[in-house]
């Protein structure tokens, strides 16, 4: 999923947000363009507070999840509740678009700059001016960009492809990701300058395996209230599906969850969703053997070191995913590796170190 399209859900209806959720913000007149976040969780209700805390601020935020977590909506939620709420908010996929295309859809370009630049284009860092830059993917962006969007940050001005004069652009940068980008500074691949000047306040998005509370209002959302292209709205789901959806580990995210909602809408017969409508992938997903047989030599908290070790180890030294596949805070995370005296190996800008 690109977090700027199939992350961003269906708008609710102003008659169901509050008895659905605790928290959600639904569309308002064309005045106010809203979307809508859905939860019960508290991972999730201590997001919102720190979006809460965030918004009024100007500060650059970096908002990091995994593919399908709903980053965009993130983004918009601080838009909405920042003082640039009544000016633009611009997103821009920075993996959707070439090189060659990325710097003009961005900084716009002039008349004659390159062949097919048959007129003056105003980019998306222009047309945000006085409102949020959401910029989507920023892990993809091209070193050589790179360059070009530090300056735009530091400076607060932009130069359009083949123009001369520097335009003034007041804007609110708020970017996404999915890769570990501390990682991808030690790589080379992105520089460590702007990566400093991006994450003044870091967000992370749960995947939907850590707010499983949400999964039933997200269903019954998702059923309800439909793109209009989906027929047989409104449908309901029996008891013991809802339970097979809300046990199954949704590697997708909202999207794939989003996604099964409208294949059972459109494909299962009756009005009531039953198991047997369900995707055989969810009814039978591969099981993994999770048994552990108990060794009296070995202590709760030497099982506890390589347990942490060995998540930190399956993503690759980002102990922002560790942390969120653990099911702890990321400050947690840091206490533990310095109780066991780790710590350096998974510093920052440090690929972790192989005994």
């Amino acid at each position: 999923m690109s977090d700027s399209n199939a992350s961003s859900l269906p708008h609710l209806p102003s008659s169901q947000s509050q008895a659905q959720a605790q928290g959600a913000w639904a569309p308002q007149p064309k005045s106010s363009e809203s979307r809508t976040i859905i939860y019960r969780s508290d991972v999730m209700s201590q997001l919102m507070k720190m979006i809460e805390r965030v918004a009024p601020s100007q500060a650059n935020v970096l908002v990091l999840g995994e593919s399908g977590t709903g980053k965009e909506l993130l983004a918009r939620a601080l838009h909405e509740k920042s003082t640039r709420k009544n000016k633009p908010f611009v997103a821009i996929n920075c993996g959707a678009l070439r090189e060659t295309l990325l710097e003009s859809e961005l900084f716009g370009h002039e008349k004659g700059s390159f062949t097919g630049a048959y007129s003056r284009k105003i980019g998306l860092a222009e047309a945000a001016n006085g409102g949020t830059l959401f910029l989507d993917e920023i892990g993809e962006l091209p070193l050589s960009i790179q360059a070009k969007l530090l300056r735009f940050i530091q400076e607060g001005e932009i130069f359009r492809v083949g123009g001369k004069d520097s335009i003034k652009v007041d804007i609110r940068l708020v970017c996404a990701t999915n890769r570990e980008l501390d990682q991808e500074v030690v790589r080379g691949a992105f520089r460590e300058d702007l990566f400093y000047r991006i994450n003044t306040i870091v967000v992370s998005a749960p995947p939907l395996r850590r707010r499983k509370e949400d999964i039933a209002i997200l269903v019954n959302h998702f059923l309800n209230t439909g793109s209009p292209t989906f027929l047989n709205r409104g449908k309901t789901i029996d008891e013991e599906a809802m339970a097979i959806l809300t046990k199954y580990e949704w590697p997708g995210n909202i999207r794939e969850l989003q996604n099964v909602c409208e294949r059972l809408q459109i494909l299962s017969e009756g009005h009531m969703i039953m198991i047997n409508d369900l995707p055989d992938s969810i009814r039978n997903p591969e099981v993994k053997d999770e048994g552990l047989d108990f060794d009296p030599l070995i202590p709760l908290y030497e099982l506890e070191k390589r347990y942490i070790l060995k998540a930190l180890g399956h993503y690759g030294g980002n102990k922002t995913q560790a942390a969120q596949g653990l099911g702890i805070t990321i400050k947690t995370l840091y206490n533990k590796l310095h109780e066991y005296g780790e710590f350096e190996k998974y510093a920052v800008h440090s690929k972790p170190v192989k005994d």
